[in-house]
C-alpha cells in the first residue's frame, strides 16, 4: 500500500474526497497517514467480499486522522475515506 502511494498508484472515491473537504484535509494529509501510519483493523465488504484496511496515522500538523483503503481490480489502492480521529 506505501509502495502505491510512492508511486502515485492510488485514487480517491468521491465520497473521500467530501469527507477530506469537511475535516479540511488535503492529499499531503492522507498519504502521510498512509506513509507513516498503521493498519488497525482489515475488515471484509459484505457485498464485494474485497478486503479493506483501516489506517491510523497523523495529518501533516501532527493530528491523529484514519483512512480507509482497500485495492481496486487494476491493483491500485483505492482511498475510500477519511476521517479525523
Amino acid at each position: 500500500m506505501r509502495e502505491r502511494v510512492r508511486s502515485n498508484g492510488y485514487v480517491m472515491t468521491g465520497h473521500a474526497f467530501e469527507e477530506m473537504e469537511a475535516d479540511d484535509l488535503t492529499v499531503f494529509d492522507v498519504e502521510r497517514c498512509i506513509l507513516t501510519g498503521e493498519i488497525v483493523d482489515r475488515q471484509q465488504d459484505q457485498r464485494t467480499g474485497a478486503w479493506k484496511c483501516l489506517v491510523h496515522g497523523d495529518a501533516t500538523d501532527d493530528s491523529p486522522m484514519a483512512v480507509v483503503v482497500t485495492l481496486g481490480p487494476m491493483g491500485r489502492a483505492v482511498i475510500v475515506t477519511v476521517f479525523i480521529l
